[in-house]
């Protein structure tokens, strides 16, 4: 793969703790995306906001008020790892759709291209900049607008199963499972609008846990422990 998508979940980058940031594990991140950023491979990332805030689960909070807080959430977790991963000797881009004073600069599909084609690597912070649409519908989006071979969804589970293992001891995962199989069966990979989105765009997506053992580069080989949720 040439060109990728990363993305991570937020409650992953906590640890675990389950909160905030757990910086042994950033770091850990931070050097398998610089080993394939030196391989030439270009990435662009979308973090969750999990580690900060949920906004769903509240029932006392306007939604729409609930998603901008998770926007902002995003927000804090691009800023801290773009600054992780510039310690470990990458340079970075955080964009954003929406004014964030000079924390950011205003996304641009252009803009991002030559950033990545510099080998930048490209954060593309606070979801689509609107309400009622999750980091999974960002992360497809952006996907598809900068043309990545692949989706890269590292996670804290590690992949797609049948059904929840943290309740079912007998869940089935699969090595490889087609993205209408995932949207008949509600599997829940990403929401239905990033699967809907992966199937008419064809944008293939590889789903492993993020704590497993250089599992970013092994999903850029293809040699890894996940699930390969396939277009074709």
């Amino acid at each position: 793969m040439k060109r990728v998508l990363l993305k991570l979940s937020g409650e992953a980058l906590s640890g675990d703790k389950g909160t905030g940031f757990d910086e042994a594990t950033c770091i850990k991140v931070a050097n398998q995306v610089k080993e394939i950023v030196d391989a030439g491979v270009e990435v662009g990332v979308v973090i969750g906001g999990g580690n900060f805030w949920r906004g769903r689960q509240s029932n006392t909070i306007d939604r729409t008020k609930a998603d901008q807080i998770g926007m902002l959430a995003t927000v804090m977790n691009c800023i801290y790892v773009s600054e992780i991963f510039r310690y470990v000797g990458m340079d970075t881009l955080i964009m954003t759709q929406f004014a964030c004073g000079d924390c950011s600069v205003m996304y641009s599909k252009d803009d991002a291209m030559d950033a990545l084609k510099g080998g930048k690597v490209v954060f593309f912070a606070g979801g689509t900049g609107h309400p009622y649409f999750s980091t999974d519908t960002a992360t497809t989006l952006r996907a598809i607008e900068i043309e990545a071979d692949g989706i890269l969804l590292a996670k804290s589970i590690d992949g797609v199963y049948d059904s929840d293992p943290a309740t079912n001891p007998f869940a089935k995962r699969y090595d490889k499972i087609h993205i209408q199989d995932v949207i008949d069966n509600r599997l829940g990979v990403v929401d239905l609008t990033a699967s809907i989105m992966c199937l008419e765009n064809k944008m293939p997506m590889y789903v492993f846990a993020l704590n497993e053992e250089s599992s970013i580069k092994k999903a850029i080989s293809g040699d890894f422990n996940g699930t390969v949720v396939a277009v074709d």
